[in-house]
């Protein structure tokens, strides 16, 4: 069985921190009230930085930290339901601004928060073929939801932020990995629009969505157990994605592990959907959490409906 091996990892934030105070002059909230709700403190917001400044900061610190040169990518795949363009895709963009070779694929993958997900799993399957003639791959996963937001809308404008990481992956005979990708076609539940409708904001049925995610990430997480022959309790860490401390909590609970367990950063980052848990997976990496030999189940859930379970090893 070939399995996958991050090797190394980036991020780009943009210069823009927002407190929770800022919303108070926008729509009717409060800092308690966003904390106590989302255990959401802060979050950042593009101001002159396009989505794709995101992407090219992140992979440029990946490719450094990995010690890998721009020449020696044979896959390039962005993750993210908000790119600057419709075509040319955020990772065409991504290639021509880090010189990446000509005769490699480069694509853009769409299932929102679950997109790191899919990603992985896209990446796996295609490292190692015959068809890519170089032995790495870059998945970035990005996001600029601030140009999709409705700040009038108290329910969502509070949720958000934009950032980006990216991952440096090559095959491995000696990291084992599995995935399992679902999907539940709902477009009330979570939809954004695309340019033209008369308001191309995110929408969420918020309850509808708790309800979803938490079904989702219990799910995949007894799928895991299954396929893997380990144990939620013996994983060392979980990567979730970062939409609210709430469904991270109540997994955690039902699961009966310790808060070391689940690592949370959405305080500082908010909700930032494909770029949610690479960011968590780039923060571990800093904080040395990703030593060699950890263990990790990674789980997505967002818009489309999709979810995604992933097991690394480090």
């Amino acid at each position: 069985m070939q399995g996958i091996q991050i090797i190394g990892m980036g991020k780009g934030v943009p210069a823009r921190r927002v407190e929770n105070e800022a919303f108070t002059k926008m729509v009717d909230t409060s800092d308690e009230w966003i904390r106590s709700r989302t255990g959401i403190e802060t979050r950042y917001f593009c101001e002159d930085e396009m989505q794709m400044d995101l992407c090219v900061d992140a992979a440029r610190q990946a490719l450094a930290n990995a010690g890998v040169g721009p020449e020696e990518i044979g896959l390039c795949v962005v993750c993210t339901i908000t790119p600057d363009y419709h075509t040319p895709s955020s990772a065409c963009m991504v290639q021509s601004a880090l010189g990446l070779p000509e005769d490699i694929p480069a694509f853009d993958v769409n299932a929102a928060c679950s997109g790191f997900l899919y990603g992985l799993e896209v990446v796996s399957c295609m490292l190692g073929s015959d068809a890519l003639p170089r032995p790495y791959a870059l998945l970035i996963g990005a996001e600029k939801l601030s140009r999709i937001m409705n700040f009038e809308d108290r329910s969502t404008c509070v949720l958000f932020g934009d950032g980006a990481a990216a991952a440096v992956i090559r095959p491995s005979d000696t990291h084992r990995f599995f995935c399992r990708l679902g999907s539940q076609g709902d477009a009330q539940a979570l939809n954004a629009p695309g340019i033209g409708y008369p308001e191309p904001y995110i929408h969420m049925d918020g309850r509808k969505v708790f309800q979803f995610a938490v079904r989702a990430m219990e799910n995949g997480i007894r799928l895991l157990e299954k396929e893997t022959g380990t144990r939620a309790e013996d994983i060392d860490v979980f990567i979730c994605h970062q939409a609210n401390e709430r469904i991270i909590r109540h997994v955690q609970k039902k699961l009966k592990l310790g808060d070391e367990k689940f690592f949370i950063n959405l305080n500082k980052f908010g909700n930032t959907s494909g770029a949610s848990v690479p960011l968590a997976m780039a923060e571990l990496m800093e904080n040395g959490r990703l030593k060699p030999g950890t263990k990790a189940y990674c789980l997505g859930f967002g818009g489309g409906l999709t979810w995604g379970a992933a097991y690394l090893e480090f």
